[in-house]
């Protein structure tokens, strides 16, 4: 039964399953390297653990969307309407969103060609690609546990004060914005915190709110950092 199947693909050209396996293959370990390198590149706070996956499973699709085209120009038409379509008709924020409509296309145009046992591996691997990436929170940065903005109303040669109350509630604390105001009107900042006990937040809160020359105090818990 199972040499029915890998002889049953009544695609044009036939399949090559070592070379195609080699190829998806390795075109997972070249996405890793990639999402690997942005993964310790990237500075500011425009990161977005969904884009590191979708540089993972976008070169294995479009290895199999290679295999499934295999020199067939009618069949690459047919592939970019149909998502062309699909794109049209949904708006997807999301370049993970992206990736599995991409691979359903993929999969049916497969199927839809005759390629029956590329269409079954294919699933079958980018189905395990993506359990994979979701089982190890692959692309998750937990830099910090908590966003303070503040207004800092005494002079800036005072500011340590304020860091001495930050340090001993954060192992880590970073200043990631400080607007001063013309006229010695003082001071926003913006800071992340990597909390020593983060049951202990509202308690930080309230003793910032109580400091003098502290005002307009904000907490916002930071799960994982995202697109901004």
């Amino acid at each position: 039964m199972m040499e029915s199947f890998f002889r049953g693909d009544y695609a044009a050209a036939p399949t090559n399953f070592p070379a195609m396996l080699l190829g998806l293959l390795l075109a997972f370990a070249g996405g890793h390297a990639i999402a690997w390198v942005y993964m310790l590149t990237h500075s500011g706070l425009s990161y977005s653990r969904a884009f590191v996956n979708s540089l993972i499973v976008i070169p294995t699709l479009v290895a199999m969307v290679m295999n499934v085209l295999a020199n067939n120009l009618v069949t690459a038409f047919g592939l970019m309407a149909v998502f062309a379509i699909v794109r049209f008709r949904n708006i997807l924020r999301d370049t993970l969103d992206t990736s599995y409509i991409l691979v359903v296309i993929v999969i049916g145009m497969a199927a839809g060609t005759g390629k029956f046992s590329t269409a079954i591996i294919g699933c079958l691997l980018t189905v395990g690609i993506m359990v994979y990436l979701w089982a190890t929170a692959f692309g998750a940065r937990q830099r910090y546990d908590l966003i303070v903005n503040l207004h800092w109303s005494r002079p800036p040669a005072e500011l340590p004060d304020l860091n001495k109350l930050l340090f001993r509630h954060s192992f880590r604390t970073v200043c990631a914005s400080q607007r001063a105001h013309e006229g010695f009107e003082g001071t926003d900042l913006s800071y992340r915190l990597l909390l020593r006990d983060p049951g202990r937040m509202e308690q930080l809160l309230m003793e910032l709110r109580g400091m003098q020359g502290v005002t307009r105090v904000t907490g916002l818990k930071a799960e994982e950092e995202s697109e901004i």
